[in-house]
């Protein structure tokens, strides 16, 4: 790594270092001449080189101060970036018909992620790289679906590519990681209504969804719309998919 720059431990900085890796991320994203991508995290700006050389434009958001600079230095031959100082989690300036590409820090999976299904004007496509078990949490199926599994499924629908080894960051992580695909779906049912029932199911994970679901309702009113959708009540809500979850939605 040429720069001679420390990573912060608070900003979940792991420097994407493998040349390799880099393309086959940007490979992966199946990016076009016309296309907006929208980087986060773009740390020396290894990936924003490689995405900037096949798109129209890179948006970079990067929110630690200190690479700001050695972007600019990094990037002063390509016109096409714009890089923005700023918190991810707090940017409200998203491009019209745009695509996420990024190697992301790993506390941040969850939270963004969310943020960018739930907003108004979504990307087309998401490509990450993540922590392997959290790619595998978010594209699990019944019977070991979690919140994190229908939350993301609620709204698109995600795919692992690859697996990438820890070696290909500095500083060295502690797990693997992976490039996962998020492409987002049209989704006609409500999001507050379908997220409260979800919550729900999920409020004791060991317990049957009859016991959980029939809090604040009576048991004898809930099973019979568990076996209109051939649901158990002894189920337990990692058995649901994400379709189970909207067909009971549809019934309340």
């Amino acid at each position: 790594m040429k720069e001679k720059i420390r990573a912060i431990k608070h900003f979940g900085q792991n420097f994407l270092v493998n040349n390799s890796v880099v393309s086959k991320l940007v490979r992966e994203a199946s990016l076009k001449k016309e296309d907006i991508v929208l980087e986060i995290g773009p740390g020396t700006g290894i990936l924003t080189k490689e995405i900037a050389k096949q798109v129209k434009k890179v948006i970079a958001v990067e929110k630690d101060p200190r690479m700001i600079n050695i972007l600019k230095e990094n990037l002063r031959d390509f016109k096409n970036v714009e890089l923005i100082e700023g918190n991810i989690l707090r940017f409200d300036k998203f491009p019209i018909d745009y695509k996420v590409v990024a190697n992301i820090p790993f506390y941040l999976t969850a939270s963004l992620i969310r943020k960018l299904l739930e907003e108004k004007n979504q990307p087309k496509e998401i490509t990450l790289i993540v922590q392997k078990e959290v790619a595998k949490r978010i594209c699990a199926k019944p019977p070991k679906t979690n919140i994190l599994a229908i939350s993301v499924q609620f709204y698109a629908l995600p795919k692992i590519l690859s697996y990438i080894s820890k070696r290909s960051f500095h500083p060295v992580p502690k797990v693997d990681s992976a490039i996962i695909q998020i492409t987002p779906q049209k989704q006609e049912t409500n999001p507050e209504k379908f997220f409260k029932l979800v919550k729900l199911g999920f409020s004791h994970p060991r317990k049957q969804l009859i016991n959980n679901l029939s809090v604040g309702s009576k048991k004898e009113d809930i099973i019979p719309l568990l076996l209109k959708n051939n649901i158990k009540p002894t189920q337990r809500a990692e058995t649901l998919s994400t379709g189970d979850w909207i067909k009971l939605i549809k019934m309340l």
